[in-house]
């Protein structure tokens, strides 16, 4: 076993894609319909560092050491590039949502304080000394920042170091916060601010004041649109393009949007009718089409020209697994699949101008994250002069250069935006290379510093620690916010800074877009007080 273990000690990143391989594949494994995913990876890690210390190889050899450099270096370029396109996912909707999640914001804030004023107060009660009870504060919240600001301000360098606490209360600050997590999404089919599933009607027009459909369009604060009309019952069907267009009595027209708003349009225009314009393809087609032209991508449904060129619309934008309604103002993204309204036999000529190729949906788009990273991870390195002085990282610097870029979109000629399908699996490679690297750097830890007495006491202070600041989050923020479960276990993951749970919370949900939205929303105010908290800790 020795022998096999020092093998795999010695090749670095045979043993970094081993450890992803074995952690995936017991990811999959599901009792009573959970399984841990992503976060099976950090845990195999552990284990086999911990086993290799545990049969007396030493952490201190040059061997071991090369191989965490090695798995360091990578998994740090993972975790940013993991972040950096959790903003670009997030970033259409982030500031969006910032109007109504200041108070989210703040209560995250006030419960990581909760936290580690309760480690304070514990680990005194067990005579711990301040250096291991911010290193146990760092390593309940799962961060590692944290942990480097406590290290700093403690200048202990012993076995009482803040890294044996951070070692220590590590596993359960991500088995805890994923405890949660999975409470939340057993609830999530009761949300009510899940993405409504669109639909489309037909109605007649009983009204005789000719209301222009664009102001029809606003008074719905456009949530529905209108893709075809038809003047009476034996003219041509028309692609609703044009917003200007008034209706008249006895008119035919398609609405689309959520099913309550589509009917209650029917109602006010006059009744819904047994006609269906969509199944006529005679003279008006449809189509969904991939958005590929790299001069389009980043640009607005109005900047496409779509009714000026071919008198065509766009009714719908599918990105990933969420349809939503397309409006004038609304950003696309490569890889975006339109739903194209056009007269017949325009919509090839329409198929050509938008791109329509698969490339579409896996182009990296590499200008924009190579500008996006290096952004990001320099600003993670510039001090902010708080106390005795921090820095970011640079997890939370490509995040925040991430939800700008993300909502950018388009800088003149370049697109500072990735496809959805892209940034996805790019999270997915970086996640898996950094948790493989932060298990394999804990376990070794936890096993070299093993003393039971204080593992008892560390471990008190780490789960007290994780549970008050996770159950704060699921109270205050379902009760006093009315979060939806699905949006909550996006919040639990941003607060505890901890991948592993949003990797589990999308697996779970099919990476609904509220998921990233609930993490991005709260990670970069988590990142900044934990490191703060965690230099106060460790100054006491």
């Amino acid at each position: 076993m020795r022998g096999v273990l020092e093998f795999f000690i010695d090749q670095p990143i045979l043993t970094l894609f081993l450890l992803v391989a074995v952690g995936a594949a017991i990811g999959r494994i599901k009792v009573r319909r959970i399984s841990l995913g992503a976060a099976a990876v950090l845990f195999v890690a552990m284990g086999f560092t911990a086993l290799a210390v545990g049969i007396g190889i030493s952490i201190d050899s040059p061997e071991f050491e090369h191989l965490l450099e090695t798995l360091e270096t990578i998994g740090s370029m993972g975790l940013a590039l993991f972040t950096f396109t959790v903003g670009i996912v997030s970033g259409p909707n982030f500031f969006a949502s910032l109007r109504t999640g200041l108070w989210p914001i703040l209560g995250t804030a006030v419960a990581i304080a909760a936290a580690a004023a309760v480690s304070i107060g514990v680990g005194a009660a067990l005579g711990l000394p301040s250096p291991l009870v911010a290193g146990a504060f760092a390593g309940s919240m799962t961060n590692t920042p944290a942990l480097a600001a406590a290290i700093d301000a403690a200048g202990d360098p012993s076995a009482n170091s803040p890294t044996v606490g951070y070692s220590v209360t590590y596993f359960f600050g991500v088995l805890g916060i994923l405890a949660l997590t999975i409470l939340a999404l057993r609830r999530r089919a009761d949300d009510k601010d899940a993405p409504v599933a669109l639909t489309n009607l037909t109605a007649r027009v009983d009204r005789g004041d000719r209301p222009r459909i664009r102001d029809i369009e606003q008074s719905f604060d456009d949530r529905i649109t209108f893709s075809h009309v038809r003047r009476g019952d034996t003219n041509p069907i028309q692609v609703a393009a044009d917003d200007e267009r008034v209706l008249e009595e006895g008119d035919l027209v398609t609405v689309v949007g959520p099913p309550e708003l589509i009917e209650q349009v029917a109602r006010e225009l006059g009744h819904s009718s047994s006609h269906n314009l969509f199944a006529d393809r005679q003279y008006v087609d449809m189509r969904r089409i991939t958005l590929s032209d790299g001069r389009l991508a980043g640009r607005t449904i109005k900047e496409l020209e779509l009714a000026e060129r071919f008198g065509a619309m766009v009714v719908r934008v599918r990105r990933g697994d969420l349809d939503m309604l397309a409006h004038d103002s609304l950003v696309v993204q490569p890889g975006d699949r339109l739903r194209v309204i056009a007269p017949s036999g325009r919509i090839k000529r329409i198929s050509a101008y938008l791109g329509d190729s698969a490339r579409g949906l896996t182009d990296i788009n590499p200008i924009a994250l190579g500008i996006g990273m290096a952004l990001g991870v320099l600003l993670g390195t510039v001090h902010i002069p708080i106390g005795t002085g921090f820095t970011l990282g640079s997890a939370a610097g490509t995040l925040l250069v991430g939800l700008v870029m993300g909502r950018i979109g388009r800088i003149g000629p370049i697109i500072t935006t990735l496809p959805h399908t892209a940034a996805t699996v790019l999270s997915e490679l970086g996640l898996f290379v950094f948790l493989a690297f932060a298990g394999a750097r804990a376990g070794g830890q936890i096993v070299t510093y093993w003393d039971p007495n204080q593992i008892v006491s560390l471990l008190l202070v780490g789960a007290v620690s994780t549970m008050t600041m996770g159950m704060i989050v699921f109270f205050v923020m379902r009760r006093a916010f009315g979060m939806g479960m699905t949006k909550l276990a996006g919040v639990l993951g941003g607060t505890q800074t901890q991948p592993a749970i949003l990797a589990y919370a999308n697996e779970r949900t099919g990476f609904d877009s509220r998921v990233a939205l609930g993490y991005a929303l709260v990670y970069p105010t988590s990142m900044v007080v934990k490191i703060l908290l965690a230099q106060v800790l460790g100054g006491l």
